[in-house]
């Protein structure tokens, strides 16, 4: 019969549990928080060690549970359905929580506050997805939708579906973000494409797009700042 090897077999200074009750969630290291996640190991490893062995891929730190797939994680011994799902679900968690905080400092007229409210978001997507934001003629926040996903080009962004959403929440301004995967936040001919166009339709109906922003790794770019648009 096999036998799982559990946190209790530790000794009780390497318990997290026990670690938590003491001295609170900040003491503890991002192993053991993972492993009071993952709450046991396997016939030969306790949750700790499968937290430490999910740690040592990819990026070796807590970036995995961004950059690692569902398909990957259960690839490492002990990682189940179950916990894969509950890692992938910390990692969204996480961006919500970060988006939330964000939230309400966002600015349509400042690309920093909108890049903020964005990058958790975006920067470590595999595939460009491209987010229409949209405001009042007072700039206030009025939602987002995203667009598209998978390629950001002028033949696959659908100007009808970016002013459908525009004009169902009554927007006046509208600002584009999209990322880019490479994490180099540098337009590319497309993306002047894009804009152009975008801009040059939203002058027809009356929406203005203040804004095409870019998200890179840790960095953005902003059309208005760099004075391609004003």
């Amino acid at each position: 019969m096999n036998h799982s090897f559990t946190t209790k077999e530790l000794p009780e200074s390497e318990r997290p549990y026990e670690k938590f009750w003491k001295y609170g969630a900040t003491a503890l290291s991002d192993a053991e928080l993972l492993a009071i996640v993952i709450k046991s190991g396997s016939s030969k490893m306790t949750a700790v060690d499968v937290a430490r062995s999910f740690l040592s891929q990819k990026d070796r730190n807590l970036m995995n549970l961004y950059e690692m797939s569902y398909d990957e994680m259960k690839k490492i011994h002990g990682i189940g359905d179950v916990i894969a799902i509950q890692l992938k679900c910390i990692a969204e968690l996480s961006t919500r929580i970060a988006n939330t905080r964000h939230f309400e400092g966002i600015q349509m007229r400042s690309a920093a506050t909108v890049a903020e409210y964005y990058m958790e978001q975006l920067r470590h997507e595999q595939q460009e997805k491209l987010i229409v934001c949209m405001f009042d003629s007072k700039c206030k926040w009025l939602g987002d939708s995203v667009v598209t996903t998978g390629s950001v080009s002028s033949s696959i962004v659908p100007p009808r579906e970016i002013f459908i959403c525009a004009l169902e929440k009554k927007a006046v301004h509208i600002v584009m973000v999209h990322n880019h995967p490479s994490g180099r936040a540098v337009p590319s001919g497309e993306d002047n494409t894009v804009t152009a166009r975008i801009a040059e339709a939203g002058k027809l109906l009356g929406i203005a797009l203040s804004d095409h922003i870019i998200i890179g790794d840790r960095t953005y770019f902003s059309y208005r700042e760099a004075g391609y648009l004003t």
